[in-house]
């Protein structure tokens, strides 16, 4: 395993995304699980070298984070948790909305993490998809550097959808979420301006949700409550097609290495990037990413391919 670094803490550049740990019991998930397995994967992680975990506190309502906790705590000072806050959905308290990013509400919703991931603070406490707007304004990152003088938190992130969000972010946070990947890399000027800025890059949906590991296609079936199921067949239809070209364009790296690997790898050539995260709930996907750090880098050529 290979480390970069986030604003001077080392991190493996291949980390472990944690949404689909979480299960599936309220949906908005990537399938059924298996807590025992997915305790396995963790750990798994570890011993390969990997260091970053990135959950929020949605995955599962809480039950990511407390599978993290439970694998984590014994080595809590050598890892790195990024965590998120915003949806609050999964309280029953007529108190928070459905999403919310008040400063109470964030201060409350903290605590709940630090208690779930059993541990006194948070190194990176990101804003769970913001608004363009509320980013732009600036105010909703207010609490997060107060709770990053009591040192609950040492640094603040936000993840976002868009990249106007991403470039407004900027102005605001020490570390960034957004999506990079082999079929969507419209955010590589966010990537280049987050480096001149000095602000770290945490890449998610580096496999586009699980298709460019190459296991599915257009008839592909997802259960209910996992995302992709509300993907429209056309959507589907259309990745899978450009998953297949994408597969043949690199037959000959095959032999050897995965699709999976070879996405990873290609994230890792901008060394904007300070950590990838694909998701995995398997000890086996867990390996077969962790691989991806050791892999050859992609030649001018391979890069070029991908861009015409």
């Amino acid at each position: 395993m290979k480390y970069r670094e986030i604003k001077n803490i080392k991190v493996s550049e291949i980390g472990m995304g944690c949404w689909a740990i979480g299960g599936n019991q309220f949906g908005n998930s990537y399938g059924h699980t298996d807590d025992v397995e997915s305790l396995k994967a963790v750990k798994k992680a570890l011993e390969l070298g990997c260091n970053f975990f990135d959950t929020a506190d949605v995955y599962g309502h809480g039950h990511s984070e407390e599978l993290l906790g439970l694998a984590l705590g014994r080595v809590r000072e050598k890892v790195i948790i990024a965590t998120k806050v915003g949806g609050a959905y999964m309280y029953n308290d007529s108190r928070w909305g459905h999403v919310n990013f008040s400063p109470e509400y964030i201060e409350f919703a903290l605590e709940q993490s630090l208690r779930r991931l059993k541990t006194n603070y948070i190194d990176i406490y990101q804003l769970h998809n913001p608004s363009l707007k509320m980013i732009k304004e600036g105010e909703v990152f207010k609490p997060l550097r107060k709770l990053q003088k009591e040192g609950k938190i040492k640094l603040v992130g936000v993840s976002v959808h868009s990249l106007d969000e991403g470039v407004a972010a900027l102005e605001h946070a020490d570390v960034i979420q957004c999506v990079f990947n082999m079929i969507d890399p419209r955010n590589y000027e966010l990537l280049e301006s987050a480096k001149r800025m000095g602000i770290g890059i945490i890449v998610r949906e580096p496999l586009a949700n699980g298709f460019l590991s190459g296991k599915f296609d257009k008839e592909s079936k997802f259960e209910q409550g996992d995302i992709r199921s509300r993907m429209p067949s056309q959507y589907v239809e259309e990745l899978t097609a450009l998953v297949e070209e994408i597969e043949d364009r690199f037959k000959s790296r095959l032999s050897s290495v995965t699709l999976s690997q070879i996405a990873l790898r290609y994230i890792l050539m901008f060394d904007s990037v300070s950590t990838v995260i694909p998701g995995a709930k398997t000890e086996w996907q867990v390996e077969q990413n962790m691989k991806a750090s050791g892999i050859a880098p992609l030649t001018e050529q391979e890069m070029a391919i991908l861009g015409s």
